[in-house]
Order: C-alpha cells, then structure tokens, then sequence
C-alpha cells in the first residue's frame, strides 16, 4: 500500500464525508481492477469490538453501520492530543507538552475529534468487515451523521460505510459440459512448415545486388518521428528482419519490399496503444543491405546437423510427434476458453459500477487518452471484473485450495516470461505488492481446470479428446501449456511489475542468446565440413 499524501479533515457539523485517504487508501492506483488487492485499510492495534449492521444496497453494495464506543476513541483522542501538541505554540508551554484541556480549550474539542476519527474509523471500519464477513472491493464511503461540538467522552460514535463488494453468483449447471473443439489431425503440409523452420535456422545468407523481395533478410536503418521529434522506440540502427514474415509494425514489408540497397523509403503508422497512441509516426527506412537465404537439402546430412536422428524420416516422424502434442495443448486452450465463455454467457454477473469508476478514473489521472480510449478500457475494466468474479465463485464451488506446489509451479512458469529467475521473479511480485494477485490468479486457474477435467471434450470429428495427455507434454512445450494454466487476466498483472526494466533485460538476454545459438551452429556446421556459399552468413549474422 502506498503511503498517504494527505488525510481528510473530519469538519465541525452535522455532516461528514470521510474518502478513501481517511481508511489509508491515498493516492492507491488502481491500474487493473483486481479485487484481491482492494479495500485493505490499517488495522489499529488498540482497536475493541465494535457493534455493526449490515444492509444489502445492491448485489454490489452493502451498507455498513458502525458503532465507535469510547473505549476505542480514547486511544486515538490521545494521540490526536499528542500530534496537535507537537504542532502548535501556545504561551506558556514547550512544544509537545501542552496540556490536553488546554488544546481543547484553545482548539476546541471537535478539532480533536476530528484528528481522533481519521485514525480510529478506519480500524473499527476494518473490524467490522472481518465480522460481517464482508468481501469488500475499492474505497469505502464513510459518513458520521453527528454534532462533533456536543460529542461527550461518554457518547458512542456512529457512522455508516457504503463499500462494493462481491455479487454472488448462481452459477449454470458444469457436470460433463459437452465441449467441442478443432480436429488436431497433423498434416504433412504441417510437417513440411515445421522442416522449414528448421532447415531456416541452418540457412547460409548471401549478399544480393537487386530489390528486396520476400524471404530476404533485409539489413536496415529506422528513424520515426512525431511532429518533427525522433521518437526512440521507432527508432534503430543496423537492425535486420525477414521481409515477409509479417513481425513488423504494419506497413513495414511493403515499403522495403521491392527497394535496393541504398534506397530511402518513407510511410507513416499510427499506434493503437501505447504512450503514442493515435499519432500519426512517420517513418524513415534506409536500406543498407539485401541478403538472399539458402536453406540447406531436406536429407539424411541435414538430419544428422539438426537433430539427434540419423534420417530424414526419423526426423519428420519426431516432428509430427511434437506437432501432435502442441496440437493438443492447442485443443486444450479452445476448450478451456470455450467454458469460461459458456459460464460467462450463461451466468448474470453484476458489476460494482463505483469500482469501475475508481478504477477508470485512477487509470486516466495522469490525463493521458481521449474518450475512445477512455471508453474502450472502461469496458475491459468491466468485463475484467466479470470473469474475476466468475471465476472466484467458481472456486468457491468446487473448494479450490491453492497448496505451495501450485504457487510454485505458477511462479516456474511465469518468471520465463520476463527474462527472471524465479526467485527474482519473486522478489518483483512482493515489491510489486501482487503477490495476492498471483495467488488469486493460481486459485482461478485450478478452478477451471477442475470443470475441464470434469467436461466432454470431444474434436469436430466426434472423438474423444483426452487432456491428460498434456501431463506428459515435453519441456520445450511448457510455453504453450503455460497459457493453460495461468487462464486469468495476466496482462493485468504485468502492469504492475516494473515491465520497462523487465523488457530491458529480456531485450539483452535475447540478444546474448541468439548470437550464442548461432556461434554454436555456425561450430557445428563447420564441424560437419558444411560449405559456405561465397561471401555468405550464418542466418543473424547480419553485422
């Protein structure tokens, strides 16, 4: 929780307000709307049982009534006493050690209150919730309906809390849900595309004296700019990329795609999100080099190169073994998103409209986007919520437990993602204050997985589809059955990691790792006497 820049000031009068800086909420952000993290206030440790109420305003409201006795105010008068002492400068007396009825006298006594309630209403708000039971989400509203001026040490404090909580769902029948999902037939086209890829990353690279078409490496210079100011992240030296493969920003391919080397060629793009989202970023390309690709023979030699088989057969077979398994993890991933979509479309999911504001406007504090902008993350925001809330109940309903091996394997699985160790990766979630995320996050996705295991899960073609076979998915078939899993809203999560760093770090490994995986092909090819074409490269190197 961030610290408070400010608290509100509990005003003489019959009514008072107390926001979200009064409960230690601050200047919290609310970046993604994650009810894990929401709500928690300080608890005082001097805090006693109070008497409260509950009233049901909505399926996501609730209204709270509490009673403050004078056993838990004394606590916070004495330190308001305190805190104003060291403030004021009164004739007579040193700072900090002005008597109590002097301050009240000089002060008045609903001064004092009004510095004893922003520090005793957010504990008595606290134990309150934890005794209704209460699920609260965002900034709660705090209202004191009393004459602070004709408050007595002996008068009970009374407010009301208004705060959104969770609804409770009625969720549809999920016993054996009759699921279809695609044929994973492997086809020897899908073989053929699998080789390719292989036989591209022996590839020898020639320079070419003509214009750019597809399947060239292309070495090339980039400057974007915005209004006449170069922009950073459009802009490169000496970068490389396969014409064609369709990784670039859009536009790209088809301004370089039939240039020549020294050629300059110009087009503009406009961003959808980020920090330059809806500009206009016009772009300079120089092309520095053309490069022609030559994929080695589809034979027995090569197999021996690439893998550890000693045909080409046996290699296609291991291909189609692999294709096979990713297809099912494919088959996988349809027929878990097709049962959330089921629940989703089959299950009535209010949504606490206050924490969509808070969220909304936290999110846009900075000032930053337009109204479409505004609009379109307000309904992510929504519909965020909604599968939260889903899936929350979902878990509730069939008694998930999160054990330490699932937050571990979750924490295995993710800590790749941003070039981390998992310890490292750890440490981030902590820093972050997301690690109740991440538990949510890991509980939803058990849940799921339970109605998935439970689910008639049949292919386009009629048959049965066995998920337990991703048991035994390989390692190298982890990235896709991480998408299995971790079945949430993790992009949410991201935003709350420091992600410039991470992507920093991640861009350099990613470099480091490439040029080591050619060096070592580039030793292997010369170690099987490959030869080079004249003048020719291993595929990335591209200095």
């Amino acid at each position: 929780m961030k610290p408070v820049d400010s608290a509100p000031r509990v005003t003489t009068g019959r009514s008072v307000v107390a926001s979200a800086p009064a409960l230690g909420a601050g200047d919290r952000e609310f970046e993604s709307p994650r009810p894990d993290s929401l709500g928690t206030v300080p608890y005082l440790e001097y805090a006693t049982t109070v008497k409260s109420s509950l009233e049901t305003v909505s399926p996501t409201r609730v209204r709270i009534t509490v009673e403050l006795p004078p056993e838990a105010l004394r606590p916070a008068l004495d330190n308001a006493f305190r805190k104003i002492a060291q403030q004021v400068n009164v004739p007579g007396f040193r700072r900090g050690k002005v008597p109590a009825r002097i301050i009240e006298q000089r002060f008045g006594r609903a001064a004092v209150l009004e510095e004893a309630l922003n520090e005793a209403v957010p504990a008595a708000y606290q134990e309150a919730i934890d005794e209704l039971g209460v699920k609260a989400l965002g900034q709660p509203e705090i209202v004191i309906d009393q004459d602070l001026t004709a408050l007595g040490d002996d008068d009970v404090v009374e407010f009301v809390a208004e705060v959104d909580v969770r609804p409770e769902l009625v969720l549809p029948d999920y016993e054996a849900l009759p699921i279809e999902v695609a044929d994973n037939d492997v086809t020897d086209e899908d073989v053929a595309e699998q080789l390719d890829e292989l036989r591209a990353r022996f590839a020898t690279v020639t320079p070419v004296e003509r214009a750019v078409a597809d399947d060239d490496l292309v070495v090339v210079d980039v400057a974007g700019e915005v209004d006449g100011e170069e922009i950073a992240e459009y802009t490169a030296a000496g970068m490389t990329f396969e014409v064609g493969s369709g990784k670039m920003i859009p536009g790209f391919d088809d301004a370089v795609r039939g240039a020549s080397e020294g050629d300059v060629v110009e087009f503009s793009h406009t961003p959808e999100d980020g920090d330059h989202a809806g500009k206009e970023i016009a772009l300079k390309v120089t092309v520095k080099g053309v490069r022609e690709r030559e994929l080695p023979e589809a034979d027995d030699d090569f197999a021996q190169l690439a893998s550890e088989f000693d045909t080409i057969d046996e290699l296609r077979d291991d291909l189609r073994t692999r294709l096979a398994r990713v297809k099912l993890v494919e088959q996988g991933i349809e027929a878990r998103d097709k049962i959330n979509e089921y629940f989703l479309a089959n299950t009535e999911i209010p949504v606490p409209e206050g924490l969509v504001d808070q969220t909304v406007e936290q999110h846009f504090a900075d000032g930053h986007g337009d109204d479409d902008h505004r609009a379109e993350f307000e309904d992510e925001t929504r519909e965020s919520l909604r599968s939260q809330f889903l899936l929350d109940a979902l878990a509730d309903a069939v008694e998930v437990q999160v054990e330490q091996d699932d937050l571990t394997q979750w924490i295995m699985q993710q800590a790749p993602r941003f070039q981390m160790t998992p310890d490292q990766f750890v440490q981030a979630l902590v820093q972050a204050d997301q690690l109740s995320n991440a538990l949510g996050d890991v509980r939803r996705a058990k849940a799921l997985s339970v109605v998935l295991e439970q689910a008639a899960i049949t292919d386009a073609s009629g048959r049965a589809v066995d998920l337990t076979a991703l048991d035994e998915v390989d390692e190298d078939l982890e990235d896709a059955d991480e998408d299995m899993y971790a079945l949430a809203d993790e992009d949410e999560l991201d935003d709350d990691i420091d992600t410039d760093a991470v992507d920093a770090e991640r861009e350099a490994a990613a470099e480091a790792e490439l040029e080591a995986e050619e060096d070592l092909l580039a030793a292997e090819a010369g170690e099987a006497g490959e030869p080079e074409a004249d003048d020719g490269k291993r595929d990335g190197d591209n200095s």
